[in-house]
């Protein structure tokens, strides 16, 4: 009966699915819109709908209205709040929750912590072999994600205060996924993920002497975090307010944790 009292409060707004709710974006944030989107349908009967195209495409198809939802794992950037504006959207964020982007190694590399400098260094081509950052003798393999990831964008910001090109031999891979599997199975590769898609197959090194970890992160005092938004258009009502206040309940901040996030 409560579920479905609140199922009538959240009115009959139309949404891009028509009577769901259609979520784009970062494949980061995925765990949590998919993991939000079945326990959603269970309890209140709305269809939610998750693609994972990147936060770049995700910010696309909110201008466009083609979702109801952008999942980011970055800021909107002012060039894409400028192009909603102009198609008489207002971008709002909402914070879904807080991630660090953990720098990953093969668990048989000996390195054991990088300062930002030489993070920074590896990905812009001036350290080439692990032994200039007191490695084995071997060359780096980097890894890096596609132009359209929004923790390939949170990485660079982060790492070096300014979006500073990667240099072009690097590796890119779809998703969090996709480089943790290629650090895993090449022992001279370096790769940065969430902290939520950590396992034993890769080993996460401290940065500046800190490990990415829910103290560290909540605490700012690991450099590499950030928070994981969804946008919509305006201030959101009916089903969709309803979905967003998700974070904030006792349930959301169990699947949070349980996904290896961290609530705000």
């Amino acid at each position: 009966m409560l579920a479905l009292a609140a199922l009538m409060l959240m009115g009959t707004e139309v949404s891009a699915a028509g009577n769901g709710i259609v979520i784009d974006g970062s494949t980061t944030v995925g765990p949590i819109a998919k993991s939000f989107a079945a326990y959603f349908t269970k309890r209140y009967g709305v269809p939610v709908t998750v693609s994972e195209s990147g936060s770049g495409n995700g910010a696309k198809s909110l201008i466009n209205g083609a979702c109801d939802i952008a999942a980011m794992s970055r800021d909107m950037k002012t060039q894409e709040i400028a192009a909603a504006r102009k198609k008489g959207i207002q971008p709002v964020a909402h914070v879904a929750a807080l991630d660090g982007i953990a720098i990953v190694v093969h668990p048989s590399n000996p390195v054991r912590g990088l300062t930002k400098a030489q993070i920074a260094g590896i990905y812009q081509g001036r350290y080439t072999n692990w032994r200039e950052v007191g490695g084995p003798n071997s060359r780096i393999v980097v890894i890096q994600r596609e132009s359209n990831s929004g923790t390939q964008e949170s990485f660079k910001t982060l790492v070096t205060g300014k979006a500073v090109p990667i240099m072009p031999r690097a590796e890119s891979q779809a998703s969090n996924g996709a480089v943790k599997s290629r650090v895993s199975t090449t022992p001279s590769a370096i790769g940065f993920i969430g902290m939520g898609f950590l396992d034993s197959s890769v080993r996460a090194v401290p940065v500046d002497g800190v490990k990415p970890s829910v103290a560290s992160i909540r605490s700012g005092t690991y450099k590499l975090s950030r928070k994981l938004y969804f946008y919509t258009s305006g201030q959101p009502t009916g089903s969709i307010k309803q979905f967003l206040a998700l974070p904030s309940t006792a349930d959301g901040r169990r699947i949070i944790s349980e996904l290896g996030f961290i609530s705000q």
